[in-house]
């Protein structure tokens, strides 16, 4: 008997911990965590893949050369912006992570205010630093998807002549990367929907799929950008619940002080009578 009421016990005591537990977890700041990382993910991944499609089309079938290595070509543009995925998979890895960190620590400093855990004025500073930083990096992701919708709009054009090709079979229509801007006006790289090269491309699958690759690259891009604006409603409401926090645990310490110099006075107060009337 005494076995089951310990095992009963024990029971009870894991299942609460379990709860206080779960309860600690910051999960609108883990939803915002996952979406970005999802987002980040999908656009540097798609758009990687994206790029080097875009490296293929342009030299099997516009037959653009690679410059020498000191030149500014569309190759070394794309390379550039390859490095720049690069570093933006790992910074913002690393900016999830400590947005994490901080979701926990203000939910912990909310749940524990008259625990061990106090706020303090540096974990407030840290708040509204991680707001502004958000803010900024929202901006950015919406740069950054207006820029990608660019070689979408330019791949749905190319997309949609190769579905339409036996209504464009009597207009002689031509793609010049001219009109794109990826090579000098002094060049001519073109190719027209009657020629084999053109025939080609549109069997190919390199331009389906590439011209799928960036749509889902703008895809990521639009769920980082709705990641931002959640992480900065997670933020904006933590600040607001550490700063009444931090007004309710002044106002306790004012009270807990002057109750004590109340108790203070009273018990000075009886010693005094006592010792008049002894």
């Amino acid at each position: 008997m005494e076995e089951n009421m310990e095992e009963g016990q024990t029971q009870k005591g894991c299942f609460e911990c379990c709860i206080k537990c779960l309860g600690g977890i910051p999960y609108a700041s883990l939803i915002a965590t996952i979406l970005l990382y999802a987002g980040v993910a999908l656009f540097c991944g798609c758009g990687h893949e994206a790029l080097s499609g875009t490296v293929t089309i342009l030299q099997n079938y516009f037959e653009v050369v690679r410059g020498p290595l000191d030149s500014l070509d569309v190759f070394t543009m794309i390379d550039i912006f390859k490095y720049v995925i690069y570093g933006v998979a790992a910074a913002f890895f690393v900016y999830g992570i400590l947005l994490m960190v901080e979701g926990f620590f203000t939910t912990g400093a909310i749940r524990d205010l008259y625990g061990d855990f106090k706020i303090t004025t540096c974990g407030r500073c840290v708040s509204a630093w991680f707001i502004m930083l958000t803010y900024i990096f929202m901006l950015a992701w919406l740069g950054v998807t207006a820029f990608t919708s660019l070689p979408v709009f330019m791949y749905f054009n190319i997309w949609t002549m190769c579905q339409n090709i036996t209504a464009v079979e009597g207009a002689n229509l031509c793609l010049d990367l001219r009109q794109f801007g990826i090579i000098t006006m002094g060049e001519e790289k073109k190719v027209c929907t009657g020629s084999d090269k053109f025939l080609k491309m549109c069997e190919s699958n390199e331009l389906d799929l590439t011209f799928h690759l960036f749509i889902c690259a703008l895809a990521g891009a639009g769920a980082a950008v709705i990641a931002m604006v959640h992480y900065l409603m997670v933020l904006s409401a933590n600040w607001a619940y550490v700063k009444d926090a931090c007004r309710m645990q002044k106002y306790e310490d004012i009270k807990s002080k002057e109750e004590q110099e109340l108790h203070d006075i009273h018990s000075t107060r009886s010693k005094e009578r006592l010792n008049a009337y002894t």
